[in-house]
């Protein structure tokens, strides 16, 4: 059929044509697709109708199907199932439907399901489902959780995820795919299933992992589910991108002054003159900040200096109470906002129209999540997105330049899926087995279209339909587990009890938590973050509320300590969050230092130029020794090797002059500083370096892999020195690099510095020198809550957190026990390893370390790139005033000398 001789297109297109509207080339092909019953995913910028490219295709698709009576029609039971991952996307994409159906005369009604939504509109959805509903994924199982839930969809025609490069890679995500997997086989492969995503880095596998249910299903044209997806592209499954360039304007607030010694946080705050006239010049301005707290100081600092702004700007993130969030967002959308301030609570595409300006506040630690925030202004098709990057130090300058490439080459992060996630699906057989039950042998099928499960063995199955029945070996000789019971064949849910307390956790997805810091006489001394916590040992010391603490050990929730006189400790990474510094922005932050280094030694290379130099020096070892004075310092003291290698640079026939960055221009006093003091390493170099203070001895080294990479390369190298020779380390990070510090010389040189960074037997030595039992005992509190294993309390009743943790880690001591083969303790370290160890990019890391050049050098005093690790490493033994003061006698005594 083809799409523009159809009733649905020809109505479609006059009513765009009223309001001076014409559709895009990709939302046509996305309406031919679904006309022809197609299903796929659509990629298109931010604001360029993503949304009207599936809705309009559902609409067009209705009106072809009842030419004569599309507007009178009514109650025709749920066409359209919309999910969207947040609740305040719902109302304003019910919103904008609603004025279509209106201004076409149709009956539709659109209908918004989630935790928001009252008891009494739930029931009237019960007796009417609307044509369109807007629901939550957690919603959605709810739903179908429900006795004779699937009579509610056999009407239903499409299903669209929309934001779905938000969902993937998460358990929400997971929880997508299950539900395409049930919804897809009861309309017998009839369904549509349409992905609406902004860019990411692995489209075609984000396609895959949405529409695997749709294609490899027992209903599906491919054949018994199960098998192997179809080699041919051909068919299975659409992208439509939309080849529509949305221009992203990137401009740097440059300080007054470029501090030569930066130091993280304490900049951005003191930028805010250059704040407000962007204000003041723009109808309505978003300003990013990466941290709740520092949200809440930004919003009293900008009504501080501007009190005329009261009243005109607001505060949004996730601890704000709902009834508040909801103003803010409908004033924004009414354009009542000069300004309002937010956390990660306003990335996603609510459509904030008289939106101008964004500003971000220092690192946005990804390209995809500085797009997404750059696409709120000019959120519509043809207009300009203006953001502007406020560094909080200096070097973040960098991160600016960085950006602009990344942007310019679309060069953004893919979103890995998550594999066999088993508190997931035993949360979603209970779901099923308390509505309708299920049989196991088809359902098993559904299960393996998944992408997520694809690789499940019968072993794995049977383990799972064993622990939902029994609760496995473990804990068979207890009822409380014992949820599911077989009645001809059928697995169900009967016992009230077990089925009220399931649908009232039902999409559980568990959140980090604190934990309570005391001693073991006695006496509170405050919460740090349980993640931290859980990397250390009984023995090792940590800094909380100016006091080195030594960990005694871990009760329930709380970390029993006792006072600590030595002089060395871990200092907790709290600053900025644990968010890090994506792979994608991290290789071209190398790029940028490298474009640095070649500003300073005047050649003005291009990147294309610089592959010969890494290759012809690769895995070759530059030590560049300390001076014996300060003419030595400038440049007299370089090693043979380090001479040999800008030999090979000067002959290199790709050097081209280009205008640098005005970021890397404005920083040009503090790159030369560096290469005066130690060295500016390129794309493909490692730097280390030792320094010497009256603290002891320093190593610090330079991936730019982000801090979570960092924190568990800190910990395998002191291990691996320690197995060198007896030494004890402190260590700090940051999103650039770390340090270690020992009392004692620390034993890295050219003869073993490839050794320490090898990439052989990763494994057991992040085991080894991480606390992993411990960090998987954590992770397993979670999944037992997902999974069911764990119950969390009535509402207004919650346990509390310490209760969880103790029930998690005695069923955690039993299984490993008992039943080590258990797949929800196998799944705990599992995710310790993918997530909070990022095993595989730590692996890429070490195996580009191997081919690069790792330069050692050994300066006479602290340098610019080491400056903020320093500072963080001092940040906890010191209040803020404080910590100022002392940071700025040594940047003077540094500075002097």
């Amino acid at each position: 059929m083809r799409l523009q001789t159809t009733t649905g297109y020809t109505r479609i297109v006059n009513w765009l044509a009223n309001k001076n509207h014409h559709p895009f080339t990709f939302q046509e092909e996305t309406w031919q697709h679904i006309i022809n019953g197609k299903s796929g995913l659509v990629n298109a910028p931010t604001g360029c109708g993503k949304t009207f490219s599936v809705f309009l295709g559902a609409l067009i698709d209705f009106i072809n199907l009842h030419p004569d009576n599309w507007q009178s029609k009514a109650n025709n039971g749920l066409q359209l199932l919309w999910i969207t991952p947040l609740r305040a996307l719902a109302k304003d994409i019910g919103r904008a439907m609603e004025e279509v159906v209106s201004e076409l005369g149709m009956q539709w009604k659109i209908g918004i399901r989630n935790g928001d939504t009252d008891i009494n509109e739930r029931q009237r959805q019960k007796r009417r489902m609307p044509e369109v509903l807007i629901i939550t994924p957690e919603s959605l199982h709810l739903l179908l959780a429900q006795k004779g839930y699937p009579a509610t969809f056999e009407t239903l025609q499409t299903m669209a995820v929309d934001e779905w490069h938000e969902l993937i890679g998460s358990k929400r995500g997971v929880q997508v795919e299950l539900a395409v997997s049930r919804l897809v086989a009861l309309r017998n492969g009839q369904l549509k299933v349409w992905g609406i995503s902004a860019t990411i880095g692995n489209l075609d596998q984000a396609k895959d992992v949405l529409l695997s249910p749709v294609y490899n299903t027992p209903s599906s044209q491919w054949g018994e589910a199960g098998n192997s997806l179809p080699t041919s592209r051909e068919g299975w499954g659409e992208i439509v991108k939309a080849n529509i360039r949305k221009d992203v304007v990137i401009e740097s607030i440059i300080p007054d002054e470029i501090e030569k010694y930066p130091w993280a946080g304490h900049l951005g705050l003191k930028l805010i003159h250059k704040v407000l006239p962007i204000l003041n010049n723009s109808r309505t301005t978003l300003i990013f900040i990466n941290t709740r707290g520092m949200s809440e100081q930004w919003y009293q600092a900008l009504l501080n200096v501007a009190p005329d702004l009261a009243g005109a700007i607001a505060l949004h993130h996730g601890s704000i109470e709902q009834e508040l969030r909801i103003w803010v967002e409908e004033a924004l959308h009414a354009g009542r906002l000069k300004a309002v301030v937010a956390t990660a609570s306003l990335d996603l595409g609510v459509d904030f129209r008289p939106v101008e300006t964004v500003i971000q506040v220092g690192s946005p630690k990804g390209v995809a999540r500085f797009l997404q925030r750059a696409g709120r202004s000019g959120h519509s098709p043809g207009e300009v997105s203006k953001i502007y990057f406020l560094p909080t130090h200096s070097l973040e300058l960098v991160e600016a330049a960085a950006l602009k490439n990344a942007v310019e080459e679309t060069f953004i992060e893919s979103k890995e899926p998550m594999m066999l996630c088993f508190d997931v699906l035993i949360q979603y057989l209970s779901t099923l087995a308390i509505s309708d039950g299920f049989l196991p042998e088809p359902l098993l099928k559904e299960i393996r279209s998944t992408y997520c499960y694809r690789e499940m063995t019968d072993n794995e199955w049977m383990a799972i339909l064993e622990f939902i029945t029994s609760g496995g070996n473990a804990l068979q000789q207890y009822d409380e587990y014992k949820k599911v019971e077989v009645i001809d064949g059928v697995f169900r849910i009967n016992n009230r009890r077990i089925a009220m307390r399931h649908r009232m956790h039902i999409g559980t997805i568990v959140s980090e938590s604190m934990m309570k810091v005391k001693f073991v006489s006695g006496g509170f001394i405050g919460v740090i973050e349980e993640w931290f916590i859980t990397r250390l040992s009984p023995g090792d010391v940590f800094t909380l509320a100016g006091r080195n603490l030594e960990l005694v050990t871990i009760k329930d929730m709380t970390a029993l300590v006792r006072k600590s006189n030595a002089k060395k400790s871990i200092v907790p990474s709290w600053q900025g969050g644990r968010m890090p510094l994506s792979a994608n922005l991290g290789k071209k932050l190398r790029e940028k230092f490298e474009e640095a280094r070649d500003i300073q030694e005047g050649n003005g290379r291009k990147a294309e130029g610089r592959g010969q130099k890494a290759e012809t020096s690769s895995r070759s070892t530059l030590l560049r020794q300390p001076a014996d004075s300060a003419g030595e310092a400038k440049g007299k003291g370089k090693s043979t090797g380090s001479r040999e290698l800008r030999n090979l640079e000067a002959q290199s026939p790709l050097t081209t002059h280009y205008s640098p960055d005005i970021e890397l221009q404005v920083l040009e006093p503090l790159f030369r500083l560096q290469e005066t003091l130690s060295h500016v390493p390129g794309a493909n170099e490692l730097l280390i370096e030792h320094i010497e203070t009256k603290d002891g001895y320093h190593l610090f080294v330079y991936p730019f892999e982000g801090r979570l990479v960092h924190e568990a390369m800190a910990a395998i190298l002191a291990w691996r020195i320690s197995k060198i020779t007896p030494i004890t380390f402190s260590f700090a990070m940051n999103d650039y690099g770390f340090e270690l510090l020992s009392d004692q010389p620390i034993p890295v040189d050219d003869t073993n510095v490839y050794e320490l960074f090898t990439p052989q037997n990763l494994l057991a030595d992040i085991q080894r020198s991480a606390n992993a039992t411990e960090m998987a005992k954590r992770k397993f509190r979670d999944i037992a809550v997902i999974g069911g294993l764990i119950f969390q309390g009535y509402p207004g009743e919650q346990k509390k957190a310490r209760h969880l943790q103790s029930s998690a880690s005695l069923l955690f001591n039993v299984f490993s026990e008992y039943e080590p083969g258990n797949l929800l303790l196998r799944q705990s370290y599992q995710e310790v390893f993918d997530q909070q160890m990022e095993e595989v990019r730590l692996r890429n890391m070490l195996e580009r370390i191997q081919q690069s050049t790792i330069i050692i050098t050994f300066p006479q005093q602290l340098t610019p790139f080491c400056f903020p690790i320093k500072v963080d490493s001092m940040r906890e033994n010191l209040t803020s005033e404080k910590l100022e003061d002392r940071v700025k006698r040594m940047q003077a005594q540094l500075n002097g000398s």
